[in-house]
C-alpha cells in the first residue's frame, strides 16, 4: 500500500535532547547518591518518564516509596524543563527540513509521536509546533513504547490508517512500538539503525529523501 502519512519520533529524530535528559538523570542520580552513566543512560531511550526512574534506582543502596518515586520524577522533570528552554530551531537535525518540506511537497501527512510530556514545549521552541498536520505526547497516552498506542493514536488523528503510515523511530522500542501498530518504520540513528526488523535502517535524515521514503 501506498504511504500516506510519515509519522515521527521526536528525540534523536527532529532535534536531539539527548544531552539534556542525560543532564536531567545524572543531577537527580548524584544528589540522591545513586550510581549513573552513560551507559544505563541508554537504556532509558524511548520509555516513559516513570520506567526510566525505575532503571535508575535500580542502582539505589534503598527502596523508594511511590511517593517518594513521583518527587523524584517530577524533580528531573524541573532539571530538564530549565534545560530545554536552550533549544531553538538551530537545534533541528541535519536533513530534517528538507525532508519534511520534500513530504508536504508531495501531499503527504506528518505527525510527531513523542513519549515526552514535554514535546509541546520542545515543538515551540524550534518553532515546528504548527508545522505537523498531527501530534500526540506523554500527555495524550497510557501506555508508552513498545506498545503501539501513540503510534495508533497519531494514525487516527491524521485519518490515515496505519497500514498507509511509516514511522521514523530512534530507539528500538519505538521500532517494535511501530511494527506491533501494523506500520512501515524506518530506524536511525545509533540503536535503530541496528534493529534489522525495521523496514530500512539509516544513520540519519540527511541520509535520504522524500521520494525514497514513499518508496518503501
Amino acid at each position: 500500500m501506498n504511504i500516506e502519512a510519515v509519522i515521527f519520533d521526536l528525540d534523536g529524530v527532529i532535534v536531539s535532547t539527548d544531552e539534556y535528559h542525560y543532564l536531567g538523570w545524572k543531577h537527580l542520580a548524584d544528589e540522591e547518591g545513586i550510581y549513573f552513566d552513560r551507559n544505563i543512560n541508554q537504556r532509558l531511550r524511548g520509555v516513559s518518564r516513570m520506567h526510566s526512574l525505575e532503571i535508575l534506582l535500580e542502582k539505589s543502596s534503598r527502596v523508594y516509596t511511590q511517593d517518594e518515586k513521583n518527587i523524584l520524577a517530577e524533580r528531573k522533570n524541573s532539571y530538564y524543563k530549565k534545560l530545554i528552554e536552550n533549544i531553538t530551531p538551530k537545534d533541528i537535525l541535519a536533513g530534517v527540513m528538507k525532508l519534511l518540506s520534500g513530504l508536504k511537497a508531495k501531499g503527504i501527512k506528518i505527525a510527531i509521536a513523542s513519549s515526552s510530556k514535554n514535546s509541546p514545549a520542545i515543538m515551540r521552541n524550534i518553532g515546528l509546533a504548527e508545522y505537523f498536520d498531527a501530534h500526540v505526547s506523554g500527555n495524550d497516552i497510557t501506555k508508552s513504547k513498545p506498545d503501539p498506542q501513540i503510534f495508533l493514536m497519531a494514525s487516527q488523528r491524521l485519518g490515515i490508517i496505519p497500514e498507509k503510515c511509516l514511522v521514523v523511530e530512534d530507539a528500538r522500542s519505538g521500532v517494535e512500538a511501530a511494527l506491533a501498530a501494523g506500520m512501515r518504520v524506518v530506524g536511525i540513528g545509533q540503536d535503530a539503525s541496528q534493529d534489522k526488523r525495521a523496514t530500512l535502517n539509516i544513520l540519519d535524515l540527511s541520509d535520504i529523501l522524500a521520494e525514497n521514503l514513499l518508496s518503501l
